[in-house]
């Protein structure tokens, strides 16, 4: 019988959730890229001294699979007894466990408190350097392993300057480093803290029951689903490699408290870098899970254990090594929006539209003739949000698996030797209905007489080809597009490309999808068709086409 009550359970767990979210917020004020620092990209979580997830900041849903990952396979690499106070561990590797794109470094530090192994903390950073581009995993950058970083306090000298060493922007990358190091510590101090006040046996005991009700709990919302198989599928428009219309396929089992992902069937990994490793593949289930059953479920291992996943290996979800990763985010985003939609034909009011479904990207490089250094400039375009039964969807937001934020304007020039031109709200882009899909973003960047040797080094969008499907006679959002050009020319034919040389005044704009309609047009309040045409949200041609009954009450 345990001696923890539903009163304490809840507070430890606060407790320790609080803990993430500190370090979440450390990370960002410490470190040295504007990736992390303005953009927050980035993600933080607590386990236990069996490697099961206590707690998980709400950052970026596609970053757990870097989180457990490192942690699952240092726990597999050395026995307990070989793991040190003091020791800290990197990994970034998709197929050795320690990520699912080469970009994000996690930084796992094991918590010892009386001498006994009581948690790790982990945090994960996107480091934008230059980025490389091929049809393996070996031609994207360097691949980290699970490997100690710090043994019982001392820094592997070694290994660190051989990681610096393959990056151009040292300084930045040891900046960040730095930062999530500073950040483990913060966790590890406030952890212990805890177990001083809770002492170790009740944390001990707070650390079983507490996943024994994120079980119960899932399992509980699992049950009050109908039995039966709902089945979902969508394609990916292209990997930029000549692979075209990539299908993702779903099949949802549930039987009494039991759910199944079945993604047999799904399109085979490709040589663009859109293949997403199985622990990508389960975060995103996990993550949509708790979005359409109970958003109370604890985000603990518990949860995750309710549920089961079956993925055939050498698909695009389940990749096999040596497939390239590096844009796997865009591929998470059509299994959430699979996901949804086969839990659309059980309950179409507990689920929103298809969002622009992309994490749509550019990255430009080049040297900064200002300071005679290297830079480069990452963004996401967030885009439009599926609308659901009773509202419109959410204008220009990141969707689903990520959830950085914008770059300011102000920072980005500040920055790099770069202009922002525009950026807008895209008119039209939501799906019409009787809620409209989310408007997309337009972002138009030029190149400035400061920056020398400029490459356009990736530049990616999705759903250029297929809408974002709408809900109950709901109409898809506008699809996305990539625009290049060079003295006013466009110069690109394809929404995603690699490796673009660009020179002074060329401009690169990017236009993400909006998102999917809820419900028949026609029933769309005719003064919130006005006020939208109004705020310049839709054309008077698609308010004609869509939406008469505004027109008419307006001329009556």
């Amino acid at each position: 019988m345990s001696s923890i009550n539903s009163i304490t359970l809840e507070v430890i767990s606060n407790g320790l959730l609080s803990i993430a979210e500190q370090m979440g917020v450390i990370l960002t004020k410490t470190a040295y890229s504007t990736n992390i620092k303005e953009r927050k990209d980035l993600s933080v979580a607590i386990f236990d001294a069996d490697g099961k997830v206590l707690s998980l900041a709400q950052h970026i849903p596609i970053h757990f699979s870097s989180l457990f990952g490192a942690v699952e396979e240092a726990l597999k690499r050395w026995d307990k007894s070989e793991i040190y106070d003091g020791d800290v561990f990197i990994a970034n590797d998709p197929y050795s466990g320690g990520g699912s794109h080469l970009p994000d470094i996690a930084l796992v530090k094991p918590v010892f408190y009386e001498g006994k192994l009581i948690a790790f903390v982990v945090n994960n950073g996107h480091h934008a350097d230059r980025s490389r581009r091929g049809p393996t995993i070996y031609d994207e950058g360097l691949r980290i392993p699970v490997v100690k970083l710090y043994e019982k306090g001392k820094l592997n000298q070694d290994i660190y300057d051989l990681i610096l060493l393959n990056y151009q922007l040292k300084e930045e990358r040891r900046g960040d480093i730095q930062a999530q190091l500073i950040t483990n510590q913060f966790g590890a101090d406030k952890v212990i803290e805890l177990c001083r006040k809770i002492g170790l046996d009740t944390y001990f005991e707070f650390c079983r029951e507490w996943l024994k009700y994120g079980e119960k709990k899932a399992r509980t919302a699992i049950q009050a689903l109908p039995d039966g198989e709902y089945a979902f599928e969508d394609i990916l428009d292209d990997d930029g490699n000549g692979n075209e219309n990539i299908q993702i396929r779903v099949k949802v089992c549930i039987s009494g408290d039991h759910i199944l992902f079945d993604f047999s069937g799904s399109h085979p990994q490709v040589t663009g870098p859109y293949n997403c490793v199985r622990s990508a593949l389960l975060a995103t289930v996990y993550y949509s899970v708790k979005c359409l059953l109970d958003k109370t479920i604890p985000a603990n291992s518990g949860f995750f254990d309710s549920i089961e996943v079956k993925a055939d290996p050498g698909t695009i979800v389940c990749a096999s090594e040596p497939a390239p990763t590096f844009d796997r985010e865009t591929t998470t985003q059509r299994l959430a929006d699979v996901i949804f939609g086969a839990f659309a034909k059980i309950n179409p009011e507990n689920v929103i539209a298809a969002g622009c479904g992309a994490v749509t990207f550019f990255s430009i490089a080049g040297q900064d003739a200002r300071s005679g250094k290297p830079y480069v400039y990452v963004e996401t375009i967030g885009g439009g949000n599926g609308a659901r039964y009773n509202k419109d969807g959410l204008d220009a937001v990141q969707v689903h698996m990520t959830n950085s934020s914008n770059l300011p304007i102000e920072s980005l020039e500040m920055e790099y030797p770069l202009l922002v031109k525009e950026y807008a709200l895209e008119e039209d882009s939501g799906g019409p209905g009787k809620y409209r899909g989310g408007l997309g973003i337009r972002r138009t960047i030029c190149i400035l007489d400061e920056s020398h040797d400029t490459m356009l080094a990736a530049a990616s969008t999705e759903r250029s080809r297929t809408k974002p499907w709408g809900l109950m006679g709901g109409l898809g959002g506008a699809t996305s597009y990539l625009d290049i050009r060079h003295d006013g020319v466009k110069i690109n034919e394809q929404n995603k490309v690699r490796n673009v040389p660009l020179q002074t005044g060329d401009t690169v704009t990017l236009v993400s999808a909006g998102g999917g309609g809820y419900g028949d047009p026609a029933e769309q309040d005719p003064e919130k068709v006005r006020r939208d045409y109004e705020e310049g949200k839709i054309s008077l041609e698609t308010m004609k086409t869509c939406y008469p009954a505004a027109i008419k009450e307006e001329n009556a």
